[in-house]
């Protein structure tokens, strides 16, 4: 067999041999001509040919490119002759003056010529083209030849490469024939028809010992092998072959699908009791006889397996979506309805979740609660009997609330109709969730920490299997994650209202009665944290109002109480009339110093840190003084609705411990001006920067300028802040008053004591004018004795300043610095006791620095408000100036 099949090869592979010759022959003939006429044709077309021809000597200007064409195009020979056939050049010079054997005829019209001849180098192929004038007519010709014995050779270039193939093929023959005979010799084993037989029939017991199901049925639909497990799964007798297979009592599906003989993959037919998964495929697809071949295969045990695979698939999902989603946010309410969300409708189709009263307040419950209040619901349907969110629950002590809130442990209502403790608590509800379609409810404590928050309720209504005990294990698994949550929420929520309780009794709360601004102000706490953000409005001496913003870096109780110490510490500094610059600067020192008491013991320090703004506005001049620690500018809408932020120098916040000085800046605000003072939290919203921030509120402020600061505070908000804020903003806004010149009243005092007089009696005409008589008496006093102490103790020059605001203001001026102080004077002093009569009749009294000197001044209450000084009192005061 071998050695035939070695006799094929070689004769395929001689026939192959010469065809491949006579191929290449005939193709490398086909080549030289189609080579030839290219050539030909080129050389004929190219410009200047015709030209050429004409010129004196054609032989000088066309030799040089025929020479070069024959070279380039790999031809044996190019040449041009004239009309009449004679060689005018040739690459091969010998031909030259010699004429063509050719026949001119046809190619004197104008035909191109091809053919086989011998010429001057031997038998060629070559190829005739005319040389047309520009006038069309034929002027020469121009022919081009490869010699056959060029040709040939080129054949016999490619013989060693056809024949090599040709041996390569024969060896992969070869090999092949030898590798098939070695594996038909190596599969039968060198067996011959007896020892074959013998295998088949061990094949036939072996098809019938396997534990899967084997059926061959024909074309005809008819039943022709079913093996021994076939018929033990189908319940077949041994008679059933050859019968039909819709008579072999099969489900229909089964029937159906061995007859129709069409190809199925794992396809699963419950058949006697049984999960079968059946493939199928038909038996022609390889030139075999017609007819499917199916087998079958008991998956009963593994169905039973895949569906507590399954099951338990589904609950690793709940407990995985449950982590997921419960506990993003750190309210209790939100964290109840994530709870209720998490396992609707996956493991219940409704949730109810109820917490204990002190629990929704951050408080922790006692333990000894009758009443719960609904914190979320969640269901596959908006309308439902179950009580509302919101809604108080009142536990009755046969109630499986009560039980699970008792004993600690998750109660299982598999069938609500049975079920008679849950319906004493509320019958007619209870009978409304029955004819809703409740069927079947889980009742699991929340507890954490040792501690019992609530119940939440997993209820059944869609889905007709009722809770099992895996389901109550599953549910009490999610209410301990949910309840840790929960616990936690409740914890923030306390600690949460406790900042906020400490901020909000830190901050302001009527603000001081004045007249120089109209001021609204708006607080708002941040959404997660409490922070340090603090306003005030602080009422000065000479009729001037301090207005300040801060704001203190972190969140939550250190930061509200470090809030409240810099308020306290602002109020302090700015009875002592510093200016904005100098009240920063000793803030700075103080913030510093809570940076160092604050040490632990291992040396580290909670930084404090600030921000701050201080703004003085003097009513009477129009005149803001201004200084900021690391906090935005301010912005000041001018009376024609322009707004801008004005160039205030920014100073390192505070406790920076830069030790640079903090620059005051002043402006002149127009009577009508808004001044608007913020936070960072206004324009550092989410992701927008400051710049962007900044813009924003420009464009909020600019225009309307009739709007009132309240109405002013409304729009900022509306604008900037369309949701709750991340972090905590206080805004403040002022618009500027000024006092009317006739309401001041000043004189220069000369340097003599009998100027005091006449000062005094001016006093009392302006008092006059301002239908203050009654406070009159009281005033000439009070500037008599602060006029004298001027004159004797201070320098020159000396000033008298008289405000009626809502207080009737006194200020006497000096160049000296230095400050008088009150004292007791004792029975046999002869002075000492006029600051201390002033003290008594005088609101207030006080010191204020300027830089070129100081003031003296006091406020009194316009009418009824100070007692007649008594006899004594007078005399003792009046002695001091008299001579």
């Amino acid at each position: 067999m071998f050695l035939l099949q070695m006799a094929v090869v070689v004769m395929l592979a001689v026939g192959a041999v010469v065809a491949l010759v006579l191929a290449a022959g005939r193709d490398s003939n086909r080549d030289a001509r189609d080579r030839s006429l290219a050539v030909a044709q080129g050389f004929a077309n190219s410009p200047g040919i015709a030209a050429a021809l004409a010129s004196p000597d054609p032989t000088a200007a066309l030799q040089p490119s025929v020479e070069r064409a024959a070279r380039n195009a790999d031809v044996d020979f190019v040449g041009v002759t004239n009309r009449d056939g004679v060689y005018r050049a040739n690459s091969v010079p010998d031909r030259i003056g010699l004429r063509t054997t050719t026949e001119l005829a046809p190619l004197l019209v104008g035909h191109t010529v091809r053919e086989q001849a011998v010429g001057s180098l031997g038998p060629q192929v070559r190829a005739y083209v005319p040389v047309r004038a520009p006038n069309g007519s034929v002027v020469g010709l121009v022919t081009a030849g490869v010699t056959l014995k060029h040709v040939g050779d080129r054949v016999a270039e490619q013989m060693p490469a056809l024949l090599g193939a040709i041996a390569g093929a024969v060896v992969l023959m070869t090999g092949g024939a030898a590798l098939v005979s070695r594996r038909l010799l190596r599969q039968t084993h060198g067996l011959g028809p007896a020892e074959i037989t013998k295998m088949y029939e061990h094949h036939d017991a072996v098809l019938h010992s396997v534990k899967e199901g084997i059926l061959i049925v024909d074309v005809d639909a008819r039943l022709l092998l079913a093996n021994d497990e076939a018929q033990r799964l189908l319940s077949l007798t041994p008679k059933a072959q050859g019968l039909p297979v819709d008579e072999l009592g099969l489900p229909s599906q089964t029937a159906d699908l061995l007859a129709s003989g069409r190809v199925a993959t794992d396809e699963v037919h419950p058949v006697g009791g049984r999960l079968l998964v059946v493939n199928q495929r038909p038996t022609n697809r390889h030139g075999g006889p017609g007819g499917s071949v199916t087998t079958l295969r008991d998956s009963t045990e593994l169905e039973a397996l895949s569906g507590k695979v399954e099951a338990s698939q589904k609950r690793w999902k709940v407990l995985y979506g449950a982590s997921v989603s419960i506990g993003t946010s750190l309210e209790v309410t939100r964290t109840a309805e994530e709870l209720a969300d998490a396992v609707v409708p996956d493991f219940a189709d409704f949730v109810t979740v109820d917490l204990a009263e002190p629990v929704l307040r951050g408080g922790e419950p006692t333990g000894s609660e009758r009443e719960l209040r609904r914190a979320a619901t969640a269901g596959i349907r908006e309308e439902h009997p179950l009580l509302a969110t919101g809604e108080p629950i009142g536990l009755t002590s046969s109630a499986p609330q009560m039980e699970g809130l008792a004993g600690g442990r998750g109660v299982l209502e598999a069938d609500l109709r049975t079920a008679t403790r849950w319906q004493a608590q509320d019958p007619e509800r209870s009978r409304q969730i029955l004819d809703y379609g409740f069927h079947s409810l889980i009742i699991v404590p929340l507890s954490a920490r040792g501690v019992v928050l609530g119940i939440a309720g997993f209820w059944r209504s869609e889905r007709p299997e009722p809770f099992e005990p895996d389901d109550l294990a599953l549910a009490e698994e999610v209410t301990v994650q949910a309840a840790v949550c929960i616990d936690n929420a409740r914890r923030y929520t306390r600690e949460h209202t406790v900042a906020e309780t400490l901020q909000r009794s830190l901050l302001p709360g009527d603000l001081p009665r004045q007249n120089a601004l109209e001021v609204a102000h708006r607080y708002l706490s941040a959404h997660a944290k409490v922070g340090g953000d603090w306003f005030d409005v602080i009422t000065l001496s000479g009729a001037r109002v301090a207005l300040v913003v801060g704001d203190v870096v972190g969140h939550g109780v250190h930061a509200a109480a470090t809030m409240g110490r810099l308020r306290t510490a602002v109020h302090n500094f700015s009875a002592l009339d510093l200016p904005p610059g100098e009240l920063l600067a000793h803030l700075d020192e103080l913030v510093a110093r809570i940076d160092t008491d604050e040490a632990t013991d291992d040396g580290s320090a909670a930084v404090t840190g600030a921000t701050c703004l201080y703004a003085i506005y003097d009513q009477v001049t129009g005149d803001c003084a201004l200084a900021r620690a690391g906090h935005p500018p301010p912005a000041v809408v001018h009376p024609d609705g322009t707004a801008v932020f004005p160039d205030v120098p920014v100073s390192p916040p505070l406790g920076a411990g830069s030790g640079l000085p903090y620059e005051t800046a002043r402006l002149s605000l127009p009577v009508g001006s808004r001044l608007v003072l913020f936070t960072d939290g206004l324009i550092e919203y989410r992701r927008r920067d400051i710049d962007t921030g900044l813009g924003l509120l420009r464009a909020s402020l600019t225009g309307r300028p009739q709007r009132t600061p309240e109405q002013t505070c409304r729009d900022i908000l509306d604008a900037m802040l369309p949701g709750r804020p991340g972090d905590d903003v206080a805004l403040l806004v002022a618009r500027t008053k000024r006092l009317d010149p006739a309401q001041v009243a000043e004189w220069d005092v000369p340097d003599d004591p009998a100027a005091v007089a006449t000062i005094r009696r001016e006093c009392a005409r302006r008092l006059a004018e301002w239908e203050l008589e009654e406070i009159s008496f009281i005033t000439e006093l009070i500037l008599s004795e602060l006029i004298t102490n001027a004159i004797r103790y201070g320098i020159q020059p000396v000033r008298v300043r008289l405000l009626k605001d809502l207080t009737l203001i006194c200020e006497v001026s000096d160049a000296s610095s230095t400050s008088p102080h009150m004292r007791r004077a004792t029975a046999t002093d002869e002075g000492g006791r006029g600051l201390f009569l002033v003290a008594q009749y005088a609101e207030r009294w006080g010191t204020r620095y300027l830089p070129r000197g100081k003031v003296i001044w006091t406020e009194q209450p316009l009418h009824d408000g100070a007692a007649e000084p008594s006899a004594v009192q007078v005399d003792a005061l009046l002695d001091q100036w008299d001579e």
